[in-house]
């Protein structure tokens, strides 16, 4: 099922009556959701990604805007009635039923027309039950199983409507770290075997670009970029979303073009054609460094961490933005660690350009 939101707005009151005003929680939304494609809505706590899901889910009406599922408006329409299954982030079980149960309970709530004999409900209860992977634990009730458990109960409970869209609020963020990888990884696994539409709202950004076709980055109620997670990584199109994604984070400088060459400091580091002489920001992933003796960035050595198959350098440099920068490199390319300095040369395709007053992004031709 297609979504297609359309100058969606959602303001509410301002609760500090000496501001007043009215807060926007989401401005001007406008995307399309392919059918049948999982995507993730990413963003920092408070920038509209749960409010523009409960938009879509009916829970919230829109200040502005449509909302249609296929070439259906549902806008006005209730929850009920929109063909959505909702997964939150505390699951919402009901702690005395068992997990068939629970499983069934929305069907056993249909009235009129849609009401189904008690052998189809639990028929596809099972069915449900056996998509997720937790057949074999109809009889317990959610005090008897783990977080995980629990939250594929909550996921067979939404997914035994056959919902038109799957809406998922931040379903993961009461796991730990060994069952959120786990449990996303069966999110798509599920989401690819139904082929249901599916949001998937976190603020997490390595959970979104694992299992999104496409990520939409919020800031603020607006959209910043939208594209398939790779793009969006490689392809920022602003410093906020370069900052945001990217585990460890972007190195941010304080730089200069002059004479079609980037300088941080007094180090001509790399060539920009096309680009006039001006102040700007440098965004270098950490992967960006390569060892190089005779490179043109030189950088103080603070630390080396192995990690294994990489290894982390700790650095510092009169331009960076922060105290200690990071490069990633091979273990075949470890340094000395009883180096005081060292020396790199730039991967290009991993140093982003940005507006110092814009924060948007500068474009090096070729």
């Amino acid at each position: 099922m297609k979504v297609v939101l359309s100058h969606l707005s959602k303001r509410f009151p301002n609760r500090n009556k000496k501001q007043g005003g009215e807060v926007i929680a989401v401005n001007d939304f406008n995307f399309e959701i392919p059918d049948g494609q999982l995507i993730g809505l990413l963003g920092p706590s408070g920038c509209g990604k749960s409010t523009a899901l409960n938009l879509i889910s009916g829970l919230l009406d829109p200040s502005e805007g449509r909302i249609l599922f296929g070439d259906r408006d549902v806008t006005d329409l209730p929850p009920e009635s929109r063909g959505v299954g909702l997964v939150f982030q505390n699951y919402a079980l009901y702690p005395h039923m068992t997990v068939l149960q629970n499983i069934m309970f929305p069907l056993q709530n249909l009235k009129g027309d849609q009401k189904l004999p008690k052998e189809e409900i639990r028929s596809r209860a099972e069915e449900a039950a056996r998509l997720v992977q937790i057949e074999g634990l109809l009889d317990r009730k959610p005090a008897e199983m783990s977080g995980g458990q629990q939250q594929r109960v909550a996921i067979a409970r939404a997914l035994v409507k056959m919902p038109k869209v799957l809406l998922l609020d931040e379903p993961l963020s009461n796991l730990d770290a060994r069952l959120r990888l786990q449990t996303r990884e069966e999110i798509r696994r599920i989401q690819r075997e139904t082929g249901i539409t599916t949001i998937f709202v976190t603020h997490d950004q390595e959970e979104a670009m694992s299992i999104s076709d496409l990520i939409v980055v919020m800031k603020e109620g607006c959209i910043q970029q939208i594209a398939p997670p790779q793009e969006v990584y490689d392809d920022p199109v602003n410093l906020f979303v370069a900052k945001f994604l990217g585990t460890p984070a972007i190195n941010v400088f304080q730089g200069r073009i002059q004479g079609g060459r980037l300088y941080l400091g007094d180090q001509g580091v790399m060539e920009t054609p096309g680009l006039a002489d001006q102040p700007v920001t440098v965004g270098i992933r950490p992967e960006g460094f390569e060892p190089d003796p005779a490179g043109a960035m030189e950088a103080e050595l603070l630390n080396v961490e192995v990690m294994g198959r990489d290894t982390s350098v700790v650095l510092k440099h009169p331009a960076g933005l922060s105290e200690n920068l990071r490069a990633i490199v091979g273990s075949g390319k470890r340094p000395d660690k009883n180096a005081a300095a060292l020396n790199f040369s730039l991967i290009p395709e991993k140093v982003h350009l940005f507006s110092p007053e814009t924060g948007q992004r500068l474009y090096i031709r070729g």
